[in-house]
């Protein structure tokens, strides 16, 4: 499964315009990997309200072009903040950082082709 849902990024290029998009990656690009260390520093604090709205934050920018395993993640691991229960993240925070990188590399190859 391709880490970018093609119909949603080709919608939202032609929508937005090919720039825009461009513009739109390299802003999630560079916000995103700060986000994700705000989610660690959460965890490791056991701040599930920090959490939570960290986990919102790359769920919705991250949906915008169409990730959608990484939206899934997100979403899950915001469910964990909500409940207030982050004993068992770790793990899907990892996971979230290797889609993470997954998207970048796809979404910079799609704004580059």
């Amino acid at each position: 499964m391709s880490a970018i849902d093609l119909p949603t990024f080709e919608k939202l290029k032609h929508d937005a315009g090919a720039d825009f998009v461009g513009e739109l990656i390299a802003t999630y690009c560079q916000e995103t990997p700060q986000l994700m260390a705000k989610l660690r520093q959460a965890l490791l604090a056991q701040d599930a309200g920090t959490f939570r709205q960290v986990a919102h934050s790359i769920k919705s920018t991250s949906n915008t072009f169409g990730a959608l395993a990484l939206v899934t993640l997100a979403r899950e691991l915001e469910m964990l903040g909500r409940a207030g229960d982050l004993a068992d993240a770790q793990a899907k925070v990892d996971q979230l950082a290797a889609e993470y990188d997954r998207v970048q590399h796809t979404l910079q190859e799609l704004s580059h082709g």
